[in-house]
């Protein structure tokens, strides 16, 4: 299934890979969501999935765009959206590792991803991963800001394990961050399970907002999981928005909520 020799992915009635909410703010805050779509160009044919795989969590992080539109909301920040699956090519990946493009996830085979060649996987980068590291690169220069978060959900269950935990804040050298927004999190609600770097870690091989744009910038920086059974209803994604939103402008004092 994967197309060869071709000019483009992209038709003129496939949506734009990025969108910037607040492009015009001037706020110490930049928000990013990489898992926020789950769009296919009309050309990959869904990936040769059925709808009910590309809207379930392998598609896409249920939740998150609700969660993250609310905080830039609240935050007045400016928030930076990937409008694509990351089963066509994960945006928070090494554009040309082999998870970028996975073959199977959580136990489904993505067909449209079987035998893709390094051609195939760079037009996919090229044209849907490349706009969204450039966005964030030229609002990075340009705003210098002081924290960026970036705002994902997990499954309860993986891979037949269950997660016990209700939002995890991820970072390997800004610990001191993700343990502020966990603190300020956990005295607003008590009654939640939270964790840092859980329910996975950062690192070089399987992230790329933090250790290619947060880490060199110096600026504080999260990576924040929830739970995605809590946000996938309005009313849950509202009430986690405004405790992210507490919780950073604690951290970062001097910003909206």
């Amino acid at each position: 299934m994967p197309l060869a020799d071709v000019s483009s992915i992209l038709h003129k009635s496939d949506p734009a890979p990025v969108k910037i909410v607040n492009a015009e703010s001037r706020s110490p805050i930049l928000l990013v969501c990489e898992h926020a779509g789950q769009a296919v160009p009309q050309s990959l044919k869904r990936l040769g999935l059925p709808q009910h795989v590309v809207d379930s969590h392998r598609g896409w992080d249920i939740g998150a765009l609700a969660v993250a539109n609310d905080v830039a909301a609240r935050l007045g920040a400016p928030l930076v959206i990937q409008a694509y699956s990351r089963l066509v090519i994960d945006s928070n990946r090494p554009p040309d590792s082999a998870s970028a493009v996975p073959p199977d996830v959580d136990g489904v085979t993505i067909p449209g991803n079987l035998g893709i060649t390094p051609t195939e996987q760079r037009q996919r980068a090229r044209e849907i991963f490349d706009p969204l590291d450039a966005a964030i690169t030229e609002l990075m220069a340009e705003l210098k800001p002081r924290g960026c978060f970036s705002i994902h959900s997990f499954t309860p269950v993986m891979g037949g394990e269950a997660r016990p935990w209700h939002a995890g804040f991820l970072s390997r050298h800004d610990l001191d961050t993700a343990q502020a927004l966990m603190e300020s999190v956990a005295a607003q609600r008590p009654d939640l399970t939270l964790a840092i770097n859980q329910p996975y870690q950062i690192d070089d091989e399987t992230d790329w907002f933090i250790p290619r744009h947060a880490e060199p910038s110096g600026a504080a920086h999260t990576l924040i999981e929830i739970r995605n059974d809590l946000i996938a209803p309005p009313g849950g994604a509202a009430e986690w928005a405004k405790l992210i939103a507490v919780a950073i402008s604690e951290v970062l004092p001097e910003t909206d909520t």
